[in-house]
């Protein structure tokens, strides 16, 4: 079958935010829609940590996406109207350059010999590969999660490049409680007798220690509220022996299905790598302060979405944001999504999140004014 993924090569080497080069760069990416003549219909969607370029189907590939809700005809990203372009990160094992590629200088995997990786290189390889595109300005920069960090730190880097921004469960840097987390994740691979160092082999790797730190992610991707409702002390199978603490309730057989399906997908390095990344990005380090970061972005209108049950990036950060680009004097709308999923609401809460895309989305500016907007559902 014919694959949606294409590739560009960025020219020359690659110089690292926190240090190092990388010889030769290759980003892989997947668009929607059609490139207007005067191109000022581009929508730049970045992705969490552990999703490929594949956002939603298309005649080349109709497998579902991870945002398939969001993209095509008539949806919030609306394919009769923009032209989506989704990245696969820098660092990534979907076909972009990483930890698992072959260095060209040693005709190995680069594993721990990759260059440290920072939320900035992931922003940087796409504005390049924009570049090579021939396309110079966005309609919109936008992500969730991890993706969130890197549209930020893309509109702080390329202010005049932008005319909108969106936000969606992210922040200016990560939260105490979702390092500790990200943390025990990347303990757990490393401490899988399989991760060797990172020199593993890529038929085995650290598996035991993926299924692990997926099985954490799980838990911190999802709220305490909705476990309950959906699985409540529900046993696997009432009445039968279990072994020796042996899986017993039914959200423990959830978490170890889903892990089970994470191991092989995602190369260990890579997440190692990528999960680190999120935790060293503090959009403060780009100025005097966070607020002259800010005050460096651009976008004439911008959407920051929050979910008020989200654990890895509690929802006081995202309205901190909002709070001080409107004290800045730009046009901002925060969103306070009353959610039971948690950080994975934008994946999952499809109604909600698809509303307040599409309204700010069809929302036009008139003198620095917004107009046709409806009421969002909590705003400072």
């Amino acid at each position: 079958m014919q694959q949606a993924a294409k590739s560009v090569k960025l020219p020359g080497s690659f110089n690292m935010y926190r240090g190092g080069q990388l010889p030769e760069v290759e980003l892989v990416y997947e668009t929607w829609g059609r490139l207007a003549p005067d191109k000022d219909n581009v929508v730049l969607l970045f992705t969490g940590l552990s999703p490929s370029a594949h956002a939603a189907s298309s005649p080349q590939d109709p497998s579902p996406g991870w945002w398939e809700y969001m993209i095509g005809a008539g949806k919030p990203l609306d394919t009769d109207r923009f032209y989506i372009i989704c990245v696969n990160s820098l660092g990534s094992c979907f076909g972009s350059t990483g930890p698992a590629s072959i260095n060209p200088c040693t005709g190995r995997r680069y594993a721990l010999s990759f260059p440290e990786l920072s939320i900035e290189d992931i922003a940087a390889a796409a504005r390049l590969a924009l570049n090579e595109l021939g396309i110079e300005h966005l309609h919109t920069v936008m992500g969730p999660s991890l993706g969130g960090m890197t549209a930020l730190a893309f509109a702080v880097d390329y202010p005049d490049t932008i005319d909108n921004l969106v936000l969606i469960s992210s922040a200016a840097n990560a939260a105490p409680s979702a390092i500790a987390i990200r943390s025990l994740q990347r303990e757990v691979i490393r401490s899988d007798a399989d991760w060797v160092g990172g020199d593993y082999e890529v038929s085995r790797g650290p598996k035991e220690g993926m299924r692990l730190a997926r099985k954490i992610g799980l838990m911190s991707y999802r709220s305490a509220e909705e476990w309950r409702e959906r699985f409540g002390r529900e046993r696997v199978a009432p009445g039968e022996v279990v072994p020796p603490f042996g899986v017993e309730f039914q959200i423990e057989a959830y978490l170890d299905a889903n892990a089970r399906k994470f191991i092989g997908d995602f190369d260990a390095n890579c997440y190692l790598y990528l999960s680190r990344s999120m935790d060293w990005f503090e959009l403060a380090e780009h100025a005097e302060s966070l607020e002259d970061a800010l005050a460096r972005i651009k976008a004439r209108h911008i959407l920051v979405i929050g979910v008020d049950t989200d654990f890895l990036f509690p929802i006081y950060q995202q309205r901190e944001m909002a709070d001080t680009l409107q004290d800045l004097g730009r046009q901002v709308e925060f969103v306070a999504m009353p959610s039971l999923q948690g950080h994975d609401a934008f994946l999952s809460d499809q109604a909600r999140f698809a509303h307040a895309v599409q309204q700010f989305l069809s929302v036009d500016l008139i003198d620095g004014k917004v107009t046709s907007i409806s009421n969002r559902s909590v705003s400072r």
